[in-house]
């Protein structure tokens, strides 16, 4: 499959009166067509912040975002208006994301006038259409987002997403603010439209169990970069990182005969203000070393498309 988004040595940093947020700092990744890449990590190490940096919701410091082939990071007005027929979000709360003044009609009516393509009757058949493909019953049309439930807002907001026939789609936790039966509804829905539509997706969240479910790879961030990335079941079956390991820990299990171990992290999180050269996890890693700390490292292949950033991990492949 051809790659449809490239990112190089992505930067987004944010000035403050303490000093530079490094909130994404040298980033690199490529998602191909029709799959679903997941983005993982805890609260506040930039999942959202690199989403919506690819899609020009927020103007990168550095690097370089190429889709389909054509460099996109420093687009003209023109350019940028034909680049988000091309590429859409969902955002986390459906609730805040849509306008309380709009009906469900008019939020997903408002794309499609705005873009010349559809008008008259045929504005009111194609909103329709999109209604009913996600699943929003008639008698919900004229409905305000403040009458519907989660589920209802959050498929106006999908149907906003696909309205222009996008290509690629941010989804930004769109399933972490919607209870769990409701959740699995909207996962399922993505990935029909994945189906049909041939659509590409980064996925954003912090749920591990979500992410195995829809994505085909899995990137793992922490502090602003990138720790490990790697097929959906090879990072379940064999996660490198120590960060990653942490994090499978934690999930949820209900199998009282296989129980597993949590790791429990120690030490102090790292600041993302100005941080100094070196793994960002290395003050709460338990094997880390001076080798840790004196240079950023890069994401390293241990084995085919199995990237790791861990000076451990590069040592032990040394040896072998």
């Amino acid at each position: 499959m051809a790659k449809l988004l490239q990112v190089e040595h992505l930067k987004k940093y944010f000035p403050t009166s303490r000093g530079v947020v490094h909130a994404v700092d040298d980033v690199s990744f490529s998602i191909e067509e029709g799959e679903t890449m997941g983005l993982v990590g805890e609260s506040g190490c930039g999942k959202s912040t690199l989403g919506r940096t690819c899609i020009h919701l927020l103007e990168s410091t550095g690097g370089t975002i190429r889709f389909q082939g054509n460099d996109v990071t420093h687009l003209s007005k023109k350019a940028l208006a034909e680049y988000r027929n091309c590429v859409q979000i969902i955002f986390q709360d459906p609730f805040s994301s849509l306008n309380p003044r709009m009906t469900i009609r008019d939020t997903v009516t408002e794309p499609l006038k705005l873009s010349g393509r559809f008008r008259g009757e045929e504005l009111n058949r194609e909103s329709e259409r999109l209604m009913d493909l996600v699943g929003i019953e008639k008698r919900f049309y004229n409905s305000y987002p403040h009458e519907l439930d989660g589920g209802r807002r959050q498929r106006a907001g999908v149907a906003r997403a696909i309205s222009l026939k996008p290509k690629f789609i941010v989804c930004d936790e769109p399933v972490s603010a919607l209870d769990v039966s409701i959740q699995a509804q909207i996962l399922n829905l993505l990935m029909d439209l994945q189906d049909e539509f041939k659509l590409t997706y980064l996925f954003v969240t912090h749920d591990l169990s979500v992410v195995r479910h829809i994505s085909n790879k899995i990137c793992v961030m922490y502090l602003g970069q990138m720790v490990e990335t790697a097929s959906t079941d090879a990072l379940f079956a064999r996660p490198y990182h120590p960060y990653t390991k942490a994090l499978l820990s934690a999930i949820p299990t209900v199998d009282i005969h296989n129980q597993q171990q949590r790791i429990l992290l120690k030490g102090e999180i790292t600041s993302p203000i100005n941080p100094h050269p070196g793994c960002r996890f290395a003050q709460r890693c338990p094997y880390a070393t001076a080798e840790c700390t004196q240079s950023d490292l890069p994401l390293v292949e241990v084995e085919p498309g199995h990237f790791v950033a861990c000076s451990r991990i590069r040592q032990i492949n040394k040896d072998l």
